[in-house]
């Protein structure tokens, strides 16, 4: 009987090297998520900050105009 191919080696099977891809590629992903979910963070933030500036700004005008006009001119 003649046998063609034969491997000693742990690392030379397809079971370790897949196991060793996908285990490298999950890695990467949750540094990926986690810098992503920080980012996202940062976005929300900032346009929350924007919007309470805006609403601000139109309260201020808002009363601005008010002040502005009396009744009875």
């Amino acid at each position: 009987m003649t046998v063609l191919a034969s491997s000693t080696n742990a690392l030379a099977q397809p079971g370790t090297i897949a196991f060793l891809i996908i285990f490298g590629m999950a890695v990467l992903l949750y540094f990926v998520f986690r810098s992503m979910s920080r980012h996202l963070r940062r976005v929300t933030m900032a346009a929350r900050a924007e919007a309470e500036e805006a609403a601000r700004r139109e309260a201020d005008e808002a009363a601005k105009t008010g002040a502005d006009s009396t009744p009875g001119d």
